[in-house]
């Protein structure tokens, strides 16, 4: 059974940074795509970055220059580096892997860490 577990937020101060980390487990991690979606209250759920499992980052408009995905395989786990926090990020950061199976998508996700980014 897959497991995602997130660590890394908290609470820091606007212009600062955080570095969150998803620890996988019961999966061939090397294979999943891997990305971060936040969802701040009263909002959907958003994608804020991935990376394939061949190293291929994308990245949200509002965070791009500031975030930074990786990956590291020996140890199963990503990260998501974050610089010059607004408030604006204040969320919940959700893991996720994804993998196809003859065409088919799964997705499975961590409970999340949340991120507070004060003014």
């Amino acid at each position: 059974q897959v497991q995602l577990v997130e660590s890394g937020g908290g609470l820091v101060q606007a212009g600062g940074s955080l570095r969150l980390s998803c620890a996988a487990s019961g999966t061939i991690f090397s294979t999943d795509d891997m990305g971060w979606y936040r969802q701040a209250p009263g909002k959907q759920r958003e994608l804020v970055t991935t990376i394939t499992s061949r190293g291929s980052t994308d990245y949200a408009d509002s965070v791009k220059g500031r975030f930074t995905i990786s990956r590291d395989n020996a140890k199963n786990t990503v990260y998501l580096q974050m610089n010059s926090l607004k408030p604006e990020d204040t969320a919940r950061y959700y893991c996720n892997a994804r993998r196809f199976i003859f065409g088919v998508q799964y997705d499975y996700w961590g409970r999340g860490t949340q991120v507070t980014v004060s003014s």
